[in-house]
């Protein structure tokens, strides 16, 4: 696939691709979330949530190009772009190389621009990290009333295998079930892993509920998202993780 004639105007459905967007090419960006938070300053126009967009106003935006999630956002909003006659890319992001790989499909094919040199370094973080020693074996709950956990097949758990934090609930039927809190702290967990989105767990909010486990807060935006925050997250990850010992 060739790059395309670069787009003028973009509204991102996902604050992981605003920040790639924004770290490439800033002035393209014309509508993004109440979520996107990095980098802080965004000029562009407010278009409400990742689930809940108005898409009445994004369509007044006359955007070239949406960019969404299968995960982060709704498919009847995405649908609704659609029939008001807006390009809407779809990513699927579910492994680290599947983050490179539908970063580039955003940038280059997308919005036709060039390959970033960020995204470069990220790879290049990336590439010789290596678990070291025996694998620890976690709970990663990212939501509390109703406790919910990651599962199978997701991006943060492909990310915490690749530093030698394997979770419990890898083969679950489902991405993120939930999981009564007395089954998590039966389940013979090493470790506890709390990051501080989407839900933000905090050193006075999570760990007094799985007392005698070691607790490591984690920054969600280096754990979830894919984009620039990519190639400073093995080391940001690594000194959390091994903080909790």
């Amino acid at each position: 696939m060739s790059p395309r004639t670069p787009v003028r105007r973009v509204v991102s459905l996902v604050p992981s691709l605003t920040e790639a967007v924004a770290a490439t090419a800033p002035r393209l960006l014309t509508g993004v979330t109440d979520w996107c938070s990095h980098p802080p300053g965004l000029g562009a126009e407010r278009i409400g949530g990742t689930k809940n967009p108005d898409t009445a106003r994004i369509a007044a935006l006359a955007p070239d190009l949406v960019i969404a999630n299968e995960e982060e956002n709704r498919a009847p909003d995405l649908a609704a772009l659609r029939a008001a006659g807006l390009e809407v890319m779809v990513t699927e992001v579910r492994t680290l190389e599947q983050a490179f790989a539908e970063l580039e499909r955003v940038l280059v094919h997308g919005c036709g621009l060039a390959r970033p040199g960020w995204l470069d370094e990220a790879e290049a973080a990336w590439a010789d990290v290596r678990a070291t020693g025996p694998a620890r074996h976690a709970v990663v709950p990212v939501w509390r009333r109703p406790w919910m956990v990651l599962g199978r097949d997701t991006f943060a758990g492909d990310i915490l295998a690749r530093l030698g934090i394997h979770h419990l609930y890898r083969e679950h039927a489902e991405r993120y079930p939930r999981i009564p809190l007395d089954e998590l702290t039966a389940r013979g967990a090493e470790l506890v892993v709390l990051p501080d989105e989407p839900y933000r767990f905090t050193a006075d909010d999570g760990p007094e509920a799985f007392p005698g486990l070691p607790t490591a807060l984690v920054s969600g935006r280096h754990l979830t998202w894919y984009g620039p925050s990519l190639a400073e997250a093995p080391a940001v990850l690594a000194v959390a993780l091994s903080a909790a010992s």
